[in-house]
């Protein structure tokens, strides 16, 4: 199983970004797929997770500037970041708890990060 995500860049303050990760490989079925950030010097943090029936819960920093969305078809999942801070400047990882074919119990996998950048 693989997640990769992409979308990441450099964007100006007030701007907006898309990133999406699709995920790969013998999946049965996801649960939880998610977005968690972090910045230099900082721990790894929860921006926004939705459930397989969208159920959605998102970080107070982000709450009404970032959307969460999947298309559970593609396995998807997609963030939508307007109103960018520099402060929202991370790198952007994918996560997802989901069960592999032939595997009778969840597992949690991590994607490789995509680095958001903004400017002031």
């Amino acid at each position: 199983v693989q997640l990769q995500a992409s979308g990441g860049g450099l964007v100006q303050a007030g701007g907006s970004l898309r990133l999406s990760c699709a995920a790969s490989g013998s999946i049965f079925s996801i649960s939880i797929m998610g977005w968690y950030r972090q910045a230099p010097g900082k721990q790894r943090e929860l921006v926004a997770r939705i459930t397989s029936g969208g159920s959605t819960n998102y970080a107070d920093s982000v709450k009404g500037r970032f959307t969460i969305s999947r298309d559970n078809a593609k396995n998807t999942v997609y963030l939508q970041m307007n109103s960018l801070k520099p402060e929202d400047t991370a790198v952007y990882y994918c996560n997802a708890d989901l069960i592999e074919v032939g595997i009778g119990y969840g597992r949690n996998y991590w994607g490789k990060g995509t680095q958001v950048t903004v400017s002031s």
